[in-house]
C-alpha cells in the first residue's frame, strides 16, 4: 500500500506528470469526440419532443451539462488549491490554472444557452433569478481568478493568492445548487435527484448523461494540453525542459 502511494505521489512532480498528461489528453480527446457526437445526435434525432416545452427544450442537453461542469470544475480547482496550500506542491497550482479557462467557458455557455432557453419559456432573455445570478457570479470568480494570476509576477505569490480566492469563492457552489430550493425563483427545480427517481424520460436522461460525460472528457483533454504548456512555461529554466524540448524537436 505504501509503495503504491509513493508511486502515485511521484506524479506530483511536473517533470514526471508532463509525459503522462499527453497520454491522458489523447485518450480523453477520443472519448470526448465520440461521446459528444453521440450525445448531439441523440439530442436532435432520438430524444422525444417534450410535451410542455416542445422542440425548444433540446437546448438543455447542452445547457444542463455545461452548468454542471462549470460548478464541478470550480470545486476541482478549489481542491487543487487546498492541496497546493497544504503540501506546497507546484503541480497543484498548475492544474488549477489549466482548468480555469475551461470552467469559465462552461459558465458562459451555461448563461448563454440559458438565455436562449429562457426567451421562449419565460418571455425574456434575462432575469435576476437567484440561480442565474449566482451562476453569473461564478463566471466572475473564474475571470477574477485568471486576472489575479496574470496580475502577480511572482508565480509562488500568485499561487497562494489565487488559491485563497478559489477557496473563498467555493461557497458560491452550494448557493447555485440549492438556490431553487432556498428562494422563490423562475428557474425550474432539479429534474435529476440523487435521492429520488428521476422524472425525466429515460431517453432524455441517457442523452443528458452522455453529453455530461462527453463534456467531462473534453475538460480533461484540454486541461491536460494546457497544463503541459503551463509546465513548460514555469519550468523553462529546468534542465529537463530543455532536454524535453530538444527531444521533441
Amino acid at each position: 500500500m505504501a509503495s503504491r502511494l509513493v508511486n502515485w505521489f511521484k506524479f506530483s512532480s511536473p517533470a514526471t506528470f508532463y509525459p503522462l498528461a499527453r497520454k491522458i489528453a489523447v485518450v480523453s480527446t477520443i472519448i470526448a469526440v465520440v461521446l459528444i457526437a453521440i450525445g448531439l445526435y441523440m439530442s436532435f434525432f432520438v430524444a422525444p419532443t417534450d410535451y410542455k416545452q416542445g422542440e425548444g427544450y433540446r437546448i438543455i442537453f447542452v445547457h444542463v451539462p455545461a452548468s454542471w461542469m462549470s460548478m464541478f470544475i470550480y470545486v476541482v480547482m478549489a481542491g487543487w488549491a487546498a492541496l497546493g496550500l497544504i503540501f506546497n506542491t507546484r503541480l497543484s497550482a498548475m492544474m488549477a490554472q489549466s482548468l480555469a479557462p475551461t470552467g469559465a467557458m462552461f459558465a458562459f455557455l451555461s448563461l448563454w444557452t440559458g438565455s436562449f432557453w429562457g426567451k421562449p419559456m419565460w418571455g425574456t432573455w434575462w432575469v435576476w433569478d437567484a440561480r442565474i445570478t449566482s451562476e453569473l457570479i461564478l463566471l466572475f470568480l473564474y475571470l477574477g481568478y485568471m486576472a489575479l494570476r496574470s496580475a502577480i509576477d511572482d508565480p509562488r505569490r500568485g499561487d497562494r493568492a489565487s488559491a485563497i480566492l478559489l477557496l473563498v469563492g467555493v461557497v458560491n457552489i452550494p448557493i447555485i445548487y440549492y438556490s431553487v430550493q432556498w428562494w422563490n425563483t423562475l428557474h425550474q427545480g432539479s429534474t435529476i435527484k440523487f435521492n429520488e427517481e428521476s422524472s425525466m424520460d429515460d431517453t432524455m436522461l441517457i442523452t443528458m448523461l452522455i453529453m455530461t460525460f462527453g463534456f467531462w472528457a473534453y475538460s480533461i483533454a484540454v486541461s491536460m494540453v494546457r497544463v503541459r504548456a503551463v509546465i513548460l512555461e514555469r519550468e523553462r529554466s529546468s534542465s529537463w525542459v530543455r532536454e524535453q524540448l530538444g527531444a521533441e524537436t
